[in-house]
């Protein structure tokens, strides 16, 4: 075998070695740069590169069509050989696929598909590391201590299929997230950022912030469990619709084992979510938040199929004007639910909002809970979206306008759609990095939202 080693030529071979109905292939090239620091100081820095080949074979039946998926890391010329067969012998030892549809055609090439991936590198930090340790001295200064981390990613996906598709989509990642706290550790406060190349994150202007949240602190207010009128800033708004998103697949609604599904069947498509003209879309040109075009599917699922691999992915309004009007389908789900197709996109934007800043919001509030960030959010009941999780790195009190002193943290019971009903204001939207979910969904936009009931169920003893 001639030795290849270029993205788009192990595509093009292991397309060529194929001996399957129908071939998928998806070669994902990899490289990251990382820093890290702890009480102002950089610890480690580091920068990785790997390859990811993903082979997904159909073989036709008469009882349907079945597929077989295989995924190897650090790929080489001699693996292509045997990862196609493998591919193979999976898919003809499965039985039909479930979600079988002819391989997407007719979808223009790419034009850069033969051009070398896109790579991240540590000067993506040239500018950003002078700046962070410009904030370690004046952190030091006040009397403050900053910890974190910095990661930038370049994923670069190569995808060709045995209908001719040849497209290719280049993803950048980057995020950011910085703790300041006090020397005696009774303190912490959180701030994140998402970035597509770290020109636009400025550490100065987050230990800033931080420092005075750190102020806030100083005055520790102990308060029960209850429902309180709560800030939820932009990220932890963005935490809370990322898994409603996650959790709106049609099938599932129609089969009525979501709160998408309407009591005696059906769906809730149509229904008033908010009395706010509240709008949850996806777009994935929406500058600043770019995300994949088309369906990059490295397996099957109800809210993704691999036969769906190079579909283009238009914006979508998954809530308009405060009503439900999309769930997410793939071809074969969109057929079952008699709904349009809708695959899930790479970013998550809500807008609809006023122009308050988060700032004004809280001069605007008499008394209420100012919140941080949420985490460890989990699942408690699918049927209401029922979520729990904790507050963390600060919950202040609000009081005339003003933010008076930190409390206790908090578990939380809520369900995002039950929000969305409840919320009496939503702020300016703006970028913002989920917390807890930023190792898998980074590309969101959010306003805060003021909700007059948050229901804070627990004290939690946690920082």
């Amino acid at each position: 075998m001639s030795r290849v080693s270029k993205p788009y030529e192990i595509v093009e071979k292991a397309l060529e070695l194929s001996r399957a109905d129908g071939c998928v292939v998806i070669a994902d090239e990899e490289s990251s740069a990382n820093l890290r620091w702890a009480g102002n100081a950089l610890t480690t820095n580091g920068v990785t590169r790997g390859r990811t080949l993903t082979v997904i074979a159909t073989v036709d039946g008469a009882q349907g069509t079945a597929s077989g998926v295989v995924s190897r890391s650090a790929v080489t010329a001699a693996d292509l050989e045997p990862l196609v067969r493998e591919a193979e012998a999976a898919a003809r030892a499965a039985g039909p696929a479930e979600d079988a549809q002819p391989l997407v055609t007719g979808v223009p090439s790419s034009p850069d598909f033969t051009d070398a991936p896109a790579e991240t590198s540590s000067a993506v930090f040239d500018a950003f590391a002078p700046a962070l340790g410009e904030a370690f001295a004046r952190a030091r200064a006040g009397g403050r201590e900053l910890y974190g981390f910095a990661n930038h990613e370049f994923t670069s996906s190569y995808l060709g299929t045995s209908t001719g598709l040849r497209l290719r989509h280049d993803q950048p990642k980057g995020t950011l997230e910085l703790n300041a706290k006090s020397p005696d550790r009774s303190r912490s406060a959180w701030a994140g950022r998402s970035t597509r190349d770290f020109k636009d994150v400025d550490p100065a202007a987050l230990d800033a912030e931080l420092a005075v949240r750190l102020g806030w602190a100083e005055r520790r207010i102990e308060l029960p469990a209850g429902r309180y009128e709560t800030l939820l800033p932009p990220t932890a708004v963005a935490d809370l619709l990322i898994y409603q998103l996650w959790s709106s697949t049609a099938r599932d609604a129609v089969e009525g084992r979501t709160v998408f599904s309407k009591p005696g069947g059906g769906t809730r498509l149509g229904e008033t979510l908010s009395p706010l003209p509240l709008t949850l879309r996806s777009d994935p040109n929406e500058p600043g938040l770019e995300s994949a075009p088309f369906v990059i599917a490295h397996s099957s699922g109800d809210d993704s199929s691999v036969f769906d691999n190079g579909l283009p992915i238009s914006p979508v309004d998954w809530v308009r004007d405060g009503k439900l009007a999309h769930l997410i389908t793939t071809r074969h789900t969109a057929g079952l639910t008699r709904l349009p197709v809708a695959p899930g996109a790479g970013n998550l934007i809500l807008d609809g909002g006023g122009e308050r800043s988060l700032e004004e919001m809280v001069a605007a509030t008499e008394r209420g809970l100012l919140l941080t960030c949420l985490w460890y959010i989990r699942e408690v009941d699918p049927a209401t979206l029922l979520l729990t999780g904790l507050t963390r790195d600060g919950v202040y009190l609000v009081e005339n306008g003003e933010v008076v002193g930190e409390v206790n943290n908090f578990r939380f019971n809520e369900s995002p759609v039950d929000l969305l009903s409840r919320a009496t204001e939503a702020g300016r939207t703006e970028k913002t990095l989920p917390r807890e979910w930023s190792d898998w969904f980074t590309r969101a936009a959010m306003p805060a939202l003021r909700v007059p009931d948050f229901n804070m169920s627990s004290v939690s003893k946690g920082v």
